[in-house]
């Protein structure tokens, strides 16, 4: 009996191409950028620092929950500090006292980061396991499409100045057998008053909101979803396979695209 193929390179309903939209800081601007990516049907994790949240130019602690019902609330620490300039212990205050009150708002565990002023090293990310994160963002975008390889060093796509040519370039690509292709954007929502490029947001989402081709998935819903890809359990010769995440996931088999549930196991051949 021969072996099967298998690629790891579908997201959620067998899809091939995911974007991925992450803001920091919280300011008074991620109001009009929720309300756009409501309306095209965009999703975003916006990481916030709990200790400015009501102070001038940021959103108030009580509007919270409601204004990003339907996306991820991700932490950033309380202050906004340079992280690789803190010692050990001010760094794991300031990450748990952030996600401790940014869980008592959003009502769910937040397990994930951008790292203020894009600012780490190998110190900070080594602790962030024991400090219940479990992703982390960078400011180094690379211009490729390709997963992290690292989560706790996600290193994002573009910045949304450059959104629309890269998110062209995702729809115009040929998909690469094997791989899923991840567009992950970052930005600030106060940038685009100070740039007076507001209809980026709109192009945006008339290039993507209606595409059903692409996965609008959160940080987490990627981790999430790679996590479980990864915990796939195979037989020797991968035509049994066993699924023991709370997720289904899909991945090719001989080049067929297969759907396996939560907690399934199928026969492949």
């Amino acid at each position: 009996m021969s072996n099967v193929k298998i690629h790891f390179d579908r997201y959620p309903g067998g899809l091939s191409k995911a974007v991925v939209l992450s803001f920091d800081d919280g300011r008074e601007q991620d109001r009009r950028l929720v309300e756009a990516f409501n309306r095209y049907g965009l999703k975003g994790t916006f990481h916030l620092n709990s200790g400015k949240l009501g102070q001038e130019r940021f959103i108030t602690r009580e509007e919270t929950a409601d204004l990003f019902r339907g996306h991820e609330i991700s932490a950033h620490t309380v202050t906004h500090p340079f992280l690789d300039q803190s010692p050990p212990d001010q760094v794991a205050e300031e990450i748990l006292s952030d996600r401790r009150e940014l869980e008592a708002i959003a009502g769910y565990p937040v397990r994930g980061m951008s790292y203020p002023y894009g600012t780490y090293n190998d110190r900070i990310v080594q602790a962030l396991p024991a400090l219940g994160i479990e992703y982390a963002r960078t400011v180094q975008s690379h211009g490729g499409f390709h997963m992290p390889e690292d989560p706790l060093r996600w290193h994002p796509t573009c910045h949304h100045k450059d959104m629309i040519a890269k998110a062209e370039q995702l729809l115009a690509s040929k998909r690469r057998f094997g791989r899923m292709e991840l567009l992950f954007i970052w930005g600030h929502s106060f940038e685009f008053d100070n740039d007076d490029n507001w209809d980026l947001v709109d192009k945006l989402g008339e290039l993507l909101g209606g595409e059903e081709s692409v996965w609008k998935a959160s940080m987490t819903d990627i981790v999430r979803y790679q996590n479980a890809i990864q915990a796939l359990r195979f037989s020797v010769n991968r035509g049994i396979v066993y699924n023991p995440s709370a997720m289904d996931v899909w991945f090719s088999a001989d080049g067929e695209i297969v759907k396996l549930g939560a907690g399934e196991t199928k026969y492949l051949k």
